[in-house]
């Protein structure tokens, strides 16, 4: 299981949105609050950010608790962004791949994270791996099931599927593979975000101008607004909307 956020809105220190709410992403790693399993998230950890004028994002990557980095503490002071995405890891599995298992996942302009898991993991999805080409496969990043769901997701961006669709077919290729999955699926470009709710918690936030995508609320902000199971969700900064992904992919 894991935890993940993404904001996209005027530029705010990293800090104000990952470590300083009083349920902020860095309390989440150890006291979650809506997670459906496992306690703690503390494999691992990770932020993606977008500079001005940079379409491609910058990331900052470990595999220990992110509470126990004090490098990390200190850039989420200074640095500024308008668009993050970041992710605080409960391994599916016991592995050996370190930071890169740690979302987000990467390419070009894209941030991805997966909150959930795959049961049958690596076996469930041979079948969708087989589908996909060889360079994709060489591609992925780490032997989990987060690192190859993302590969089935960017397979479809790339082939240009809208983000809402390539998300939605994503999900129910892997869940028809793997019945029972939690896919909650989350993706920016750093102009807009994209998210799935599938059989985990998902909420937004909104305001002039900006909006967050969260696993849980990272404050007690009343205008946190919990997302319906079996959606995607499509938010900029200038409002959101949703979908059952039934309506996407009966």
């Amino acid at each position: 299981m894991c935890r993940h956020l993404a904001y996209v809105g005027p530029p705010v220190a990293i800090g104000e949105l990952l470590l300083r709410p009083p349920h902020s992403l860095e309390r989440q790693a150890w006291a979650p609050r809506t997670q459906s399993s496992g306690v703690v998230n503390a494999d691992g950890f990770g932020v993606g950010w977008y500079a001005e004028g940079d379409p491609v994002p910058a990331r900052y990557r470990r595999a220990a608790p992110i509470w126990g980095d004090l490098s990390f503490a200190d850039l989420a002071r200074v640095v500024r962004t308008g668009a993050l995405l970041a992710a605080v890891r409960g391994a599916t599995l016991p592995g050996a791949d370190g930071e890169a298992a740690a979302a987000p996942f990467a390419a070009g302009r894209w941030l991805f994270s997966h909150n959930g898991a795959v049961p049958g993991w690596p076996g469930s999805l041979v079948a969708p791996a087989a589908a996909l080409p060889a360079a994709a496969l060489l591609a992925v990043e780490a032997r989990t099931d987060s690192a190859l769901v993302w590969a089935l997701a960017l397979h479809r961006l790339r082939a240009g599927t809208a983000p809402d669709a390539a998300l939605a077919g994503t999900v129910r290729e892997v869940d028809r593979a793997a019945p029972g999955a939690r896919l909650n699926l989350l993706l920016t470009d750093g102009a807009t975000v994209t998210a799935t709710s599938w059989g985990n918690s998902l909420w937004y936030l909104t305001g002039p101008g900006r909006a967050a995508v969260a696993s849980e609320p990272y404050d007690d902000d009343p205008g946190w607004t919990e997302v319906p199971d079996r959606t995607v969700l499509t938010a900029s900064r200038d409002g959101v909307g949703l979908t059952p992904i039934e309506e996407l992919f009966p």
